[in-house]
């Protein structure tokens, strides 16, 4: 497969066991490659300048600087990177505010692998 084909992910969750499982689901994903996790907003930021990639993963509800101004930070700065917003909370606000800052989709984390792998591959249209 070549590197145009391969869609570049970066994970960004608080809780370890997320990032955890997500890693293991990209790994066996021949056209995913995970290239960064964060554990926070502030970390993501920077490894997106670092990484650069295709597509993140974001929670919405984490300590310090939320997912949803992430989202808005990477969109600012890297307006090429697109963002799925990934949580626990199916929120009305928590879902307008991620698309109003940029988000292109918004799954809950009991999402299927199939239709997780199926949002990733067509946020990099």
């Amino acid at each position: 497969m070549s590197d145009e084909s391969v869609i570049r992910v970066m994970i960004v969750d608080d809780h370890a066991l997320v990032r955890s499982g997500l890693e293991a689901f990209l790994m066996v994903q021949k056209d995913l490659k995970l290239v960064a996790q964060a554990r926070n907003g502030q970390q993501a930021v920077t490894l997106c300048a670092e990484a650069q990639p295709d597509v993140v993963l974001m929670d919405l509800l984490m300590p310090g600087l939320s997912g949803i101004e992430t989202i808005r930070q990477i969109k600012q700065q890297f307006p090429q990177i697109q963002c799925i917003a990934l949580t626990s909370y199916k929120d009305e606000d928590l879902v307008q505010g991620a698309f109003k800052v940029g988000a292109i989709g918004y799954l809950l984390k009991d999402v299927s692998s199939e239709d997780l792998a199926i949002a990733i591959r067509s946020a990099k249209v």
